[in-house]
């Protein structure tokens, strides 16, 4: 069970790597904490691929805490 959760935390932390590094960077630094530039929840974006990779970053980034956690309790 231990070395499925294993092989679980690696691809997931693969895949979270993957897709944080494939998202562009182009926010305006500062001004993109308060909000000021864009809003995220707009309709429009919720399809692109920025969108895409930005929600299989925090699927992927779930289910690593998820299976750290479980490891932790197997073990």
């Amino acid at each position: 069970m231990s070395t499925v959760l294993s092989i679980v935390v690696i691809l997931s932390a693969l895949f979270m790597i993957v897709t944080v590094l494939l998202q562009s960077s182009d926010e305006g630094g500062i001004s993109a904490i308060s909000g000021q530039n864009n809003s995220y929840f707009s309709r429009s974006k919720a399809k692109t691929l920025e969108a895409k990779l930005a929600l299989g970053t925090k699927i992927a980034a779930g289910v690593f805490i998820l299976a750290s956690l479980l490891m932790l309790i197997v073990k």
